[in-house]
């Protein structure tokens, strides 16, 4: 099993010394949350469609997607299960952030939200709904975040 970080390399072989993999990691959770917080990060930029939404949404819609999968939810626990410190979330939140901000960089015209925001509008209650309710969310549940999102900062003239 390899893993790239990109602060330091990291390789962890099936026939390493367990001391080894436990002097660097600690204990298995912790290495677990370092492999998860890895496949976090995207490997293509996000999406162009044209509009600041569309980008929005189809980023939104793909996180949630990934996320709402099995093995979306079994690396979202594998981070919070062995990061005690909450550097690996952290990890996780930046590589969020770094999606939400080439897409708003696409449109220094439009009146795009703060990165922060759509971390907290969109990205949160899709993690929120996914983590802690029965019900996950349904396909347009993210498009429809953004929406509101946007819609809050371009009210309709009445």
């Amino acid at each position: 099993m390899v893993t790239d970080n990109t602060s330091q390399k990291q390789t962890v072989c099936f026939y390493t010394n367990p001391t080894t993999i436990y002097r660097r990691w600690g204990d298995l959770p912790a290495l677990l949350s370092d492999v998860a917080a890895d496949r976090f990060r995207q490997t293509e930029p996000p999406a162009e469609t044209g509009s600041l939404e569309g980008d929005l949404a189809a980023w939104a819609e793909q996180f949630q997607e990934e996320m709402a999968s099995g093995p979306g939810r079994s690396y979202v626990a594998d981070v919070l299960a062995g990061d005690a410190t909450g550097d690996n979330a952290g990890i996780c939140a930046r590589y969020a952030a770094d999606s939400v901000s080439i897409i708003v960089q696409r449109f220094p015209a439009a009146h795009a939200p703060a990165t922060e925001d759509v971390l907290d509008r969109v990205v949160a209650p899709i993690l929120y709904r996914i983590l802690f309710t029965r019900d996950r969310p349904t396909a347009g549940y993210a498009a429809g975040l953004v929406s509101g999102l946007l819609g809050d900062r371009h009210p309709e003239a009445g």
